[in-house]
């Protein structure tokens, strides 16, 4: 690992320069994804699922991804039917919740992943990450809302 300075004419940040830092992060994910049989988008929904306090039921499901992906929910309740037919969801009466297979894939490509993100966070300063977290923060949140008014 080393220590990497920012550079004093980084250009500044806009919307592209968020847009490829995203595709070239997604991009590793999907690479590591794709060795297991899986997508950006599975992973994303099976990672809410995970991540819920318990089960939910598809519609409350469907909210929580969209909110990540900002898909159509007819295409969100697709890959919910993949991961279904994958045997990475599993019903639990009306309410899905994620299955051993489901969570073990999750781990492994985490484990898969630890290593890559440390080479390329690790060396960033504490100050820089938190800065631009701070400004990842804001632009999200600016951008849900003028999203959730163009969409009203």
């Amino acid at each position: 690992m080393y220590k990497r300075e920012s550079p004093t004419n980084a250009p500044v940040a806009d919307a592209r320069a968020l847009g490829l830092a995203h595709y070239a992060a997604r991009g590793v994910l999907e690479h590591v994804l794709a060795r297991h049989g899986s997508t950006f988008q599975q992973q994303v929904a099976l990672r809410a699922a995970l991540t819920a306090d318990a089960p939910l039921p598809p519609d409350d499901l469907v909210t929580h991804v969209r909110g990540s992906l900002k898909a159509d929910p007819a295409d969100i309740r697709v890959i919910l039917d993949e991961l279904l037919a994958k045997k990475l969801l599993d019903t639990d009466g009306a309410r899905l919740r994620p299955t051993e297979a489901g969570r073990e894939l999750l781990a492994t490509v985490g484990a898969e992943t630890a290593p890559i993100s440390a080479r390329i966070w690790g060396g960033i300063s504490a100050e820089d990450l938190a800065a631009a977290g701070r400004v990842l923060a804001l632009v999200t949140e600016l951008d849900n809302a003028e999203l959730a008014a163009l969409t009203a």
